[in-house]
């Protein structure tokens, strides 16, 4: 498909309306037939997000590329989790906090972490975003108690910005990456001064 998105290990492939509804039935055999990877045991691991974005894509269908994927990886075809965005650029809610924008999430399952998926994922989304759609700013939400994915994050680039109390996650750091105009395989990220 032409929305996937391939990295040296993974593909991230965006899921469809019907495998997020096929996902929540009881047996889950029709979600895997519509997918040419073995599902992970844990998915759908967070059931109320997969229901926001049902919800989003009934909506506007054309949201399916910034969405929830699939994190593939290429030699075994198994699910080791999932990446996307939650939206797509410059959502209200980030209009004063980073202007055109872009939040990104993740998720690796326990048996496929300290791999670096999570870090190869994240970059290939927002190279694709970069090269594709311009994004320049690129934000992360994560519990203060998340070691692992702070230390990821500083390791890119981000710099924490602020906090605030999300209502599902309760306390999150916000984080953000600035891009700058380079050209390259994958951006070159230009981190932001941290707050005080």
């Amino acid at each position: 498909m032409s929305d996937d998105i391939a990295s040296d290990r993974l593909e991230l492939i965006p899921m469809s309306l019907e495998f997020l509804r096929a996902s929540l039935e009881v047996d889950r055999g029709r979600a895997a037939r519509l997918v040419d990877f073995e599902l992970a045991p844990e998915w759908p691991d967070e059931p109320d997000i997969v229901r926001m974005r049902i919800g989003e894509l009934e909506a506007d269908p054309s949201l399916r590329p910034w969405l929830l994927r699939s994190m593939v990886e290429r030699g075994s075809r198994r699910m080791v989790g999932h990446v996307g965005f939650h939206s797509r650029p410059g959502p209200e809610y980030l209009r004063e906090l980073s202007p055109g924008g872009v939040e990104l999430g993740y998720v690796v399952y326990p048996e496929f972490r300290r791999r670096g998926y999570a870090r190869e994922a994240s970059l290939a989304m927002m190279a694709w975003a970069a090269q594709k759609h311009g994004v320049r700013r690129f934000i992360v939400s994560i519990r203060p108690s998340n070691a692992a994915s702070t230390a990821l994050a500083e390791q890119l680039g981000f710099r924490r910005i602020g906090s605030h109390v999300d209502e599902v996650d309760g306390p999150e750091d916000i984080f953000e990456l600035l891009r700058d105009e380079s050209p390259g395989r994958l951006p070159r990220l230009t981190p932001r001064p941290a707050i005080e």
